[in-house]
């Protein structure tokens, strides 16, 4: 079908502690498989899309990423129920990974918008959302 997502490859400073934040989360919280594993990345798939994490070759590790710079800003996936973002953030913070927007938690996004908003290991906003 044209149009649908294909796949992101995102670059992270530490693969091993990409691969176990992102790993827990894709396939234990929203139904991706591992994909493809090699030396330097892995990728999780769920139907035809996939997203692709590869270790930064040392002589390109001297920029670090920021959400606020040109570039990715944040990666969203849908969920189906306010339980699952709720159960959900409980995991995260026994997790400890700090939430982003706390103060305005579940509702960040607006009054009728119930996500929960944190961020990888490279400091990549993930925002999770009912629909």
């Amino acid at each position: 079908m044209n149009g649908i997502l294909h796949h992101i490859e995102i670059y992270v400073s530490n693969l091993q502690q990409s691969i176990q934040f992102w790993q827990w989360l894709l396939t234990e919280k929203l139904g991706y498989s591992v994909y493809q594993q090699w030396e330097h990345g892995i990728s999780f798939k769920l139907a035809e899309t996939y997203l692709v994490f590869v270790q930064t070759e040392d002589n390109h590790k001297d920029t670090i990423f920021h959400r606020k710079n040109t570039g990715l800003n944040h990666l969203a996936f849908h969920c189906e129920s306010r339980e699952f973002i709720d159960s959900l953030t409980s995991e995260l913070l026994e997790r400890n990974i700090p939430l982003l927007y706390q103060d305005q938690h579940p509702f960040a996004g607006g009054d009728d918008y119930y996500a929960v908003f944190f961020e990888d290991p490279d400091r990549i906003k993930v925002e999770i959302v009912v629909t």
